[in-house]
């Protein structure tokens, strides 16, 4: 792909605003979701409340430190890991020390992988994931996605029903108007469209909503204003709530440290499985930041053991000063290919506004304002993005071969189909649920799989 600004490039500094503002909006739904869904699925009922404000904050001080570990090197955002959703759930009932505890355990599983790396190389992980597995696999991330983003954009809360075609319109326009902006904008307006397809979404939302509210009919209500009702001038700038470490501090005392080995069961695990997406992330970016003339390969500069010892450590970071893991983002992935702007400049400009959004609540309320289906809009041609990004893999792979087919059907058909592994749960030893999620089951099974065939003769052959 070629490149308007290359990693190392540094956009003036008008546009290099607008461009990290672009990135922290592709990231920011999905940063503050994690928080949202283990509060409604545990965290209200054990008292253990997570933090919006300090998930932004996490993932921005845990992208800073991903920076600091790549040199620079590899322009990808950090954001709250859905991977951990189900251990979250779990650890709340262990209060905040729980969670911390989590964080730390699951970073340092990074932290020990990086090193192996560093001391064995990553040869062996070219073998283990070629193309014919890795291709359909960075696919399947963007595939896996679809429905999540469909949802967002067909779900409002003020439809009884969960489907609303006033929803669906505004979601439509958010896409049209990312797509106008990409193919036709001219200069700046091309490597801005998500602000543009947001910023269309958005007044079409608004609009529809003053028509709704001065009409009496809900249907049409599509934001909730409410959320602005809390704020006062008095507080356009506050401390983040909640922020998991000085939570867990005031807990030391009442936890019981007998469950520390339950939780290091709950995430731990977790963070083995968070590695497979770890590398088709970096593989699928390299695939991106790579052009004719020029070949990038972050698996090799800066390295896998650097790459991983930012993601674990700005886990760490994450979880002590925000709320929960971080991991890197496809949809941040998706914004580098969409906008062609691989800038290092303009990560670091989203985490540091992540930062600052945290403490200034009048952004924050902002943010929580936009509707979910302009958020869906956007996904569309995120996640789309990613699912086409691994096709292009595929073509490297010669599909007239039944070994390789084997391979990519054992990858994308239980991935889109949402094969799981659940050990644990309701048994008569009463053991914490660990879920292995879709994407790493079809990993694992394509290099079963490709284990199996890749010394079978070629079709061709006698």
């Amino acid at each position: 792909m070629k490149l308007i600004y290359g990693i190392k490039d540094k956009p003036p500094f008008g546009k290099l605003v607008l461009f990290s503002i672009q990135q922290l909006l592709s990231i920011i739904a999905a940063t503050i979701l994690v928080p949202m869904l283990v509060n409604y699925n545990g965290g209200y009922e054990t008292g253990t409340v997570l933090s919006t404000s300090s998930a932004m904050l996490g993932a921005g001080l845990g992208t800073i430190v991903y920076f600091l570990f790549t040199k620079g090197k590899s322009p990808v955002f950090l954001g709250s890991s859905f991977a951990f959703l189900g251990s979250l759930y779990a650890a709340t009932a262990n209060g905040y020390m729980g969670i911390l505890i989590g964080g730390l355990l699951a970073g340092l599983v990074y932290v020990i992988i990086a090193i192996i790396v560093k001391i064995s190389g990553t040869k062996w992980i070219s073998k283990l994931l070629p193309p014919v597995i890795i291709g359909p696999t960075v696919a399947l991330i963007g595939l896996s996605l679809a429905g999540s983003a469909i949802n967002n954009v067909q779900n409002i809360a003020a439809s009884t029903d969960n489907y609303n075609l006033i929803a669906i319109l505004c979601g439509v326009i958010t896409f049209i108007a990312t797509v106008v902006a990409s193919c036709y904008g001219k200069k700046t307006l091309k490597l801005i469209p998500f602000i543009i397809g947001i910023a269309a979404g958005y007044i079409s939302a608004v609009i529809f909503t003053v028509i709704g509210i001065a009409t009496e009919t809900p249907y049409l209500q599509l934001i909730d204003f409410s959320v602005f009702e809390s704020f006062s001038f008095k507080t356009i700038v506050s401390v983040p709530d909640n922020i998991v470490l000085f939570k867990a501090i005031g807990e030391m005392g009442s936890f019981d440290w007998k469950n520390v080995a339950s939780i290091a069961l709950l995430f731990m695990p977790v963070a083995f499985v968070v590695l497979a997406e770890h590398i088709a992330d970096h593989k699928n970016l390299s695939f991106i930041l790579s052009d004719g003339d020029n070949q990038v390969d972050l698996l090799e500069d800066p390295g896998l053991s650097r790459t991983l010892l930012g993601d674990g450590v700005g886990s760490m970071i994450g979880t002590m000063f925000g709320c929960c893991p971080n991991t890197t983002y496809g949809e941040s992935v998706g914004c580098v290919a969409i906008t062609k702007n691989a800038s290092v400049y303009s990560i670091i400009g989203a985490a540091i506004l992540a930062i600052v959004m945290a403490f200034i609540t009048p952004f924050e309320l902002f943010v929580s304002s936009i509707p979910t289906c302009v958020v869906g809009g956007i996904s569309i041609a995120l996640y789309g993005f990613i699912a086409v990004s691994g096709l292009k893999m595929i073509q490297k792979v010669d599909l007239n071969q039944n070994k390789n087919l084997f391979v990519v059907a054992a990858i994308l058909i239980p991935g889109i189909g949402g094969m799981t592994l659940n050990f644990g749960g309701e048994d008569p030893f009463n053991a914490p649920v660990i879920k292995i999620t879709n994407i790493a089951v079809a990993l694992i099974l394509g290099i079963i799989v490709n284990a199996i065939v890749s010394k079978a003769k070629a079709d061709n052959e006698a």
